[in-house]
């Protein structure tokens, strides 16, 4: 299993534009030693020749363009047979509008996340060019299944979505309950040739025994890294949230994600989603530090991990 990371960063990417905190005006000026990062996705492969996207960020184009095996061949066919959404957050879905150019997509999805991309949304009718466009295919949840190429034809993976602490996104609010389970899921793939396991959690908003589950007798985690600290944005003015506001359970500190997760065995552990004010994107910072000494890396766009 092949797993290549095409973005490493939360909502707004790195450094964000309206942004001069001390990330993001020290890589602007070269002052800190850390590297831009577009917003997060991830594509996914059995053995290197059909890929899978995980989320589809506003970066898409620039992401694919970023990786050769995902480009093109001849009479347009493509190597990215599918598209999976963790939940309906922009930075996660936004660029399927990106992949309008008269190409059929199939994308896997909770059927509350496909309701909320699709009822309402008058940007949907860009991916309504001819009948079947877009193809769902609806993940249950707790369900092991099948993950299909386009063509109907087994990849040689299997999915299972779990539910995954979250909120609605901020256009949804109202529309959706919640505390809807299928607004935010992660994902636990499978190679069938060997049973290797990845699984991906890249909003965690609590850590629940149901996250514990998902992350347990893993070859890989790749897990939400978006803040350090719950007051990362409030204290310096930003925003009157905390981290857990935002439904993102913070790494640091004796109750984050270091200290939580000490115990799982996976061999990889990878922190996602990083926010453009975490101090973890500063190569030399402590916090990178306690992040890699127990047993964590940051991912990093081309970050490659073969299981």
């Amino acid at each position: 299993m092949i797993a290549r990371v095409l973005g490493s960063a939360a909502g707004g990417g790195f450094p964000q534009w309206n942004c001069a905190c001390v990330n993001c005006r020290g890589l602007r000026e070269g002052l800190i030693a850390a590297h831009p990062r577009t917003q997060e996705a991830v594509c996914l492969s059995a053995e290197g020749k059909d890929w899978f996207l995980i989320n589809a960020s506003p970066d898409v184009r620039a992401q694919i363009e970023s990786f050769g095996p995902l480009h093109p061949g001849p009479s347009r066919t493509v190597p990215i047979q599918a598209v999976l959404l963790t939940n309906g957050d922009l930075d996660h879905c936004l660029g399927l509008l990106s992949l309008r150019e008269n190409h059929r997509l199939v994308v896997y999805a909770t059927e509350s996340v496909r309701r909320g991309f699709t009822e309402g949304n008058v940007l949907y009718r860009t991916l309504q060019r001819f009948p079947g466009q877009v193809v769902w295919r609806i993940l249950k949840l707790d369900v092991e299944e099948t993950l299909l190429r386009a063509d109907g034809v087994p990849s040689g993976l299997t999915v299972t979505a779990v539910a995954v602490p979250g909120k609605p996104p901020l256009h949804l609010e109202g529309l959706f309950p919640s505390d809807d389970p299928e607004l935010n899921v992660g994902l636990r793939f499978r190679r069938c040739a060997d049973g290797r396991t990845l699984a991906y959690l890249s909003a965690v908003g609590r850590l629940t025994a149901a996250v514990l589950d998902a992350v347990r007798d893993v070859d890989c985690v790749m897990f939400d890294g978006t803040f350090w600290s719950s007051d990362e944005l409030s204290a310096p003015g930003f925003l009157r949230k905390s981290a857990e506001d935002l439904a993102h359970w913070p790494v640091g500190g004796p109750d984050g994600t270091l200290a939580a997760l000490a115990t799982i065995t996976a061999p990889r552990r990878v922190f996602i989603h990083i926010n453009n004010t975490n101090p973890m994107l500063r190569e030399d910072s402590p916090e990178r530090r306690m992040a890699e000494a127990a047993g964590w890396e940051v991912a990093w766009d081309g970050m490659e991990i073969r299981l």
